[in-house]
């Protein structure tokens, strides 16, 4: 099981790729609103229902966290309590992964979970990684252990697929990726 979260003021593009390109490549993935209602509005105005409540997730049968970018979402998931405990505990566990895009690494570092690490965030914002011990890379997805980190709604293609590849392989990545007629890296 994956988790999408989404709060009010979510990344559209991110999130919505994330989850398409996850579900063609077969995974169980559910978006989840940790606003208390299900539909929940992305920062450009797109209303999206959500699957389930934060309330109602199951984090023992989560494989993944997912947190989109997007200016005040990115923010409103790292404000969140229970999800901050949930991305603590994901962080400890190698057989569990923790992965954010655009500005949504910056919960990484708010809930020290990027310290020795190297990642990615949207420019401008690299204070939030580099400021609680992080190394900063630039490039459009940065993979180290089990925390995965994409810069931005540009290459939200290119941070699912690699999504793809961490959870099941290359060989899937590039079926997915050849489905979808996408040249860029897997």
């Amino acid at each position: 099981m994956i988790y999408v979260h989404l709060a009010e003021g979510f990344e559209e593009v991110e999130a919505l790729t994330i989850v398409d390109i996850l579900r063609r490549a077969g995974e169980d993935v559910k978006t989840v609103s940790i606003t208390g209602e299900k539909q929940v509005t992305g920062t450009h105005g797109v209303p999206v229902i959500a699957d389930i409540l934060y309330e109602d997730a199951d984090y023992d049968k989560c494989e993944m966290i997912v947190l989109p970018g997007g200016l005040p979402g990115a923010a409103n998931l790292e404000e969140h309590e229970g999800l901050a405990a949930h991305i603590r505990c994901f962080a400890e566990d190698p057989a569990k992964k923790l992965a954010a895009i655009c500005a949504a690494p910056m919960a990484f570092g708010t809930h020290g979970v990027i310290c020795g690490k190297r990642a990615t965030i949207y420019p401008g914002m690299e204070e939030r990684l580099t400021g609680a011990g992080a190394e900063t890379t630039g490039e459009a997805v940065t993979i180290d252990g089990n925390i995965i980190t994409g810069k931005g709604p540009a290459y939200a293609m290119e941070f699912a697929l690699a999504l793809v590849k961490e959870l099941r392989g290359k060989k899937l990545a590039d079926k997915v990726a050849d489905g979808l007629l996408y040249t860029g890296r897997v």
